[in-house]
């Protein structure tokens, strides 16, 4: 039986990609900071057929509650063959000079640390799988280089988490390569994370060129995971990039905009 642990999964993309797993017979460990929300998602998975589904609180700014997270999936299922650092914040929509120390602090902490020290964690687990696994970190805006007002810092911590993923596979491509990495670029996605910054604590307000620019572009979670799970599943390869929203997909909506009228924000 194949296991995955999922960082950030009790609602969202990462909830979406849980179910899709658990469709396919996966094991699953949920993992997210609010218990009732947590213990939530792992009820409504239990209730539909599929594979286990285990929950395991804790922040991926810390690397102890992260140690955790390896131990208890590893405990509880034996091993684990796909690990996904997909917890994440969005930053208020305001100039770097305009954020907090503590603000700054949880972006970071979260959207690239989290990145980092859930990748150090499941490297040294599945190096002692004999049939190693795969990490994959989840790409945003900015790991493309695009660059917009009061998402700076956002931009930043996901241009350095596509740097670091690469750098990754690289490294443990190195070691032998029984252990792989790779990257998840799920585009734009309409959830709560498009308009509620610091995991809900703010309120985005969203420029109107923005919205319309998200309505060309945006897409549901479901959707998203669909194609991000089917890329995992089929993946074989280290440094891998399952990218949904490509070049030529972006520029197609750009071109059928005036007959394919959408509005997420209504």
């Amino acid at each position: 039986m194949s296991t995955a642990v999922i960082t950030g999964s009790t609602r969202g993309l990462g909830f979406e990609m849980a179910k899709l797993f658990h469709r396919e017979g996966w094991d699953l460990v949920l993992n997210g900071t609010n218990p009732e929300r947590l213990q939530k998602a792992v009820e409504q998975l239990r209730a539909l057929p599929g594979g286990r589904v285990e929950g395991k609180t804790g922040s991926v700014a810390s690397g102890e509650e992260l140690q955790a997270l390896a131990d208890f999936a590893a405990e509880t299922f034996g091993s684990v063959q796909i690990w996904i650092n997909n917890a994440g914040v969005n930053q208020p929509m305001k100039a770097i000079w305009e954020l907090s120390e503590a603000e700054i602090d949880a972006i970071l902490n979260i959207d690239l640390r989290g990145a980092i020290l859930g990748s150090r964690v499941a490297a040294r687990m599945m190096e002692k799988q004999p049939e190693g696994g795969f990490i994959y970190n989840l790409e945003g805006y900015g790991s493309n280089d695009a660059m917009m007002l009061g998402l700076n810092l956002y931009g930043t911590s996901k241009r350095a988490v596509t740097h670091f993923t690469v750098a990754l596979a690289r490294e443990l491509e190195e070691r032998g390569g029984k252990v792989k990495a790779g990257r998840l670029s799920p585009g734009i996605m309409i959830t709560d994370f498009t308009v509620k910054a610091l995991g809900g604590k703010e309120s985005i307000q969203l420029p109107e060129k923005t919205k319309k620019v998200y309505n060309i572009l945006g897409d549901y979670p479901d959707v998203v995971a669909a194609h991000l799970v089917k890329g995992m599943l089929e993946n074989t390869k280290n440094n891998a990039h399952i990218e949904w929203l490509t070049t030529g997909k972006a520029a197609w909506r750009f071109l059928t905009a005036g007959f394919n009228k959408r509005n997420f924000f209504d």
